[in-house]
């Protein structure tokens, strides 16, 4: 009798296994993005170290003495490889790219969501099925279209046949159909065409995705390595991932492969520095709505 009287409530035994688990819970999502974090910065941190040291220190640990960091290895880098050359590639053909996937795939998506004529659901689901399709089963006809257009070698070549991107139009559809139908009547009862719709009343609201997805845009482009190696077949078109391919060929030293390396992680780091407030708006409006 005395040991049941000992016994705590049934009660206070599941209110104390539950604090237990939402503790294991709280904690474990932290400690996962602790360790996401750390795998993901160390590699980055590693290449910036060993880009920053003398050829002295290409290795660990004596890559982190910093009192014998130098910038020897971007100006070898700089003057003995076509870097300049290859970064003003990779910026047009991500630029370029951005701005045209982001005026092509908005005005798709307004019209696949506003607009109402015949085929439209068909015509938009056979473009969506395009995304089942891997870009290396389309490497060979793109290339042939492009071989017979003279466009090899070229920019036109090598911007023109990644500007329909079908899962740009995609997001784009359907952040536009969330869009109130009363406002775009209301335009249309004041007179406005759809041109002046399009550019006052569609293009203001939906500044999130774009920032958003120019972000992505900018980073499938500026990472793109398949295309650009099949197109640019002279070292003047190279991009700068390809450009680092080639170099790497050469076996120069670490310390300057490395600095190489840093160049090329320098305009992703700032477009998302520049844009990640609207990154961070986009995300807080989808959130809101679902």
């Amino acid at each position: 009798m005395t040991q049941v009287l000992d016994r705590p409530p049934v009660r206070e035994l599941r209110a104390s296994r539950g604090a237990g688990r939402r503790t294991v819970a709280r904690l474990t999502l932290p400690t996962l993005l602790a360790l996401t974090a750390i795998v993901t910065i160390v590699p980055f941190a590693a290449m910036v170290l060993v880009a920053f040291a003398p050829h002295s220190g290409r290795t660990f640990p004596d890559a982190l003495n910093l009192s014998q960091v130098t910038l020897e290895n971007f100006r070898h880098v700089l003057a003995s490889s076509d870097i300049p050359r290859w970064t003003v590639n990779s910026l047009l053909y991500s630029l370029v790219s951005v701005v045209c996937v982001l005026l092509f795939a908005s005005m798709a998506g307004y019209a696949f969501a506003k607009k109402k004529f015949p085929g439209r659901e068909i015509m938009f689901w056979a473009f969506l099925a395009t995304l089942m399709v891997p870009f290396q089963a389309t490497l060979i006809p793109s290339y042939i279209l492009v071989s017979n257009l003279n466009w090899v070698d070229s920019y036109w070549g090598l911007i023109v046949p990644t500007l329909a991107n079908s899962q740009a139009v995609f997001l784009m559809r359907q952040f536009i159909a969330q869009l109130p139908d009363e406002l775009f009547e209301a335009a249309e009862i004041d007179g406005a065409g759809e041109w002046r719709i399009f550019t006052m009343i569609v293009m203001p609201l939906i500044r999130p995705v774009l920032a958003t997805l120019g972000i992505f845009v900018f980073l499938w482009h500026w990472n793109d390595f398949l295309w650009p190696l099949v197109i640019g077949q002279s070292a003047k078109m190279q991009t700068l991932t390809v450009g680092l391919a080639t170099l790497q060929s050469q076996s120069p030293p670490i310390n300057e492969l490395m600095a190489g390396a840093t160049i090329t992680v320098v305009p992703s780091l700032l477009v998302f520095a520049l844009l990640q407030r609207y990154l961070t708006d986009s995300i807080t409006m989808s959130g809101l709505k679902a």
